[in-house]
């Protein structure tokens, strides 16, 4: 089966880097042994997972060649599955500079690596990204559609173990009522306090 992730990131200068680490063959058997594509169209799983996130990367790259990363965040949803191929999601002010949207006047790619701490793992998509300005309550707002190309799951390996504030908070919450119960409890003496 190909594999559409591997069709677009492993130029031959990739391939050429995988065969000097030795990984290669590990990959041409995986990703690039002919067949359909898969890992072009979003299914249910990738849909989770990304109404899940509360932020995302997104790179896009300059006329001159450069690079640029971007952290978008919000709440869970901020980046909407509309079907099997496409992403959407408005973008929000922020420090106007506006590079990614510049970026884009010139190169519509885009990578997105969408991390799940809690649960250790990682989504990266490539896509083509296109700019639909509107205007809302008097200000100019800017929807962005990427049309995704490929996906790809990454391993968990290194993503270190983080939670969410909210979640903490929960767990503590819970803890603490256990506590006060227990404490409740003892004080009319329900509790067997036996060892």
């Amino acid at each position: 089966m190909s594999h559409a992730f591997a069709d677009i990131a492993f130029t031959p200068a990739v391939r050429a880097a995988q065969a000097r680490d030795g990984s290669r063959s590990q990959y041409a058997r995986a990703f690039e042994s002919g067949g359909p594509v898969r890992h072009a169209e979003l299914g249910p799983d990738e849909e989770t997972f990304i109404h899940a996130q509360r932020s995302f990367y997104m790179a896009t790259v300059s006329e001159t060649g450069w690079p640029y990363v971007q952290h978008r965040g919000g709440s869970p949803g901020l980046l909407r599955v509309v079907d099997a191929h496409t992403l959407s999601f408005t973008d929000l002010p922020g420090n106007r500079q506006f590079v990614s949207v510049g970026n884009l006047a010139n190169n519509d790619r885009v990578a997105l690596i969408l991390v799940d701490y809690a649960h250790r793992q990682r989504l990266k998509l490539l896509g083509r990204l296109s700019v639909r300005e509107f205007e809302l309550a008097g200000r100019a707002q800017r929807e962005m559609t990427i049309r995704v190309e490929a996906f790809d799951w990454n391993c968990p390996q290194h993503i270190p173990l983080r939670f969410e504030a909210e979640d903490v908070q929960r767990a503590l919450d819970a803890r603490d009522q256990r506590i006060a119960q227990l404490e409740a409890l003892l004080a009319k003496g329900s509790v067997d306090q036996r060892p």
